[in-house]
């Protein structure tokens, strides 16, 4: 099985979930990979459907771990391609919440400038899932915690999903190390 993580706004590949999960896949047969995504949605996209297409079959080959802005993105390629995916505090509408930040910015990990452009809202609406299509490819974990995204939204976007809901916890999955080998083993059934 091959594992696409697609990491959220402003994250890279060394985020703590990336690099737990990264570990955790490196001592079994399992093919990792998580690739910095470009700021641009459409390009982070482009990027996304490269790996799964040049590898496998998309539905059979391949499963997606994704965190924040990267559960959005996951959501899409799930529908796209047909294979399962593990939402990690997902974004829901980020075409809404991430309009106050366009501009320049830096990442969490390295504080490398980028710019986030207000025409990316619009390729955010372009990749919108209104309706998931079989909820057996999802699984959602969500915390009520969570300061920057709202659970509930999480928890009614993915109906008929399989949910771990965390009481308390944070966006970031603060104890997310209790959680990789369900992560894990979602992935990879």
């Amino acid at each position: 099985m091959n594992i696409l993580y697609l990491h959220g706004f402003r994250s890279s590949p060394q985020s703590m979930k990336a690099r737990l999960m990264a570990a955790h896949f490196a001592e079994t047969e399992h093919r990792f990979v998580c690739p910095q995504l470009p700021p641009s949605p459409a390009l982070a996209m482009e990027l996304a459907c490269e790996f799964i297409e040049d590898r496998g079959d998309a539905a059979r080959d391949w499963a997606l771990i994704g965190s924040s802005l990267g559960g959005y993105y996951a959501t899409y390629l799930a529908e796209r391609y047909g294979c399962r995916a593990a939402l990690l505090n997902p974004a829901v509408r980020p075409d809404l919440d991430l309009g106050a930040h366009v501009g320049l910015l830096t990442t969490f990990h390295s504080d490398e400038p980028f710019e986030f452009k207000p025409e990316y809202l619009d390729e955010l609406v372009a990749l919108r899932v209104e309706r998931i299509t079989r909820p057996e490819r999802y699984f959602l974990l969500a915390a009520t915690g969570d300061e920057v995204l709202d659970w509930r939204q999480m928890r009614d976007h993915y109906p008929g999903a399989q949910q771990h809901i965390i009481e308390g916890s944070d966006h970031g999955i603060s104890e997310f190390a209790d959680y990789v080998s369900e992560v894990a083993a979602f992935c990879t059934t």
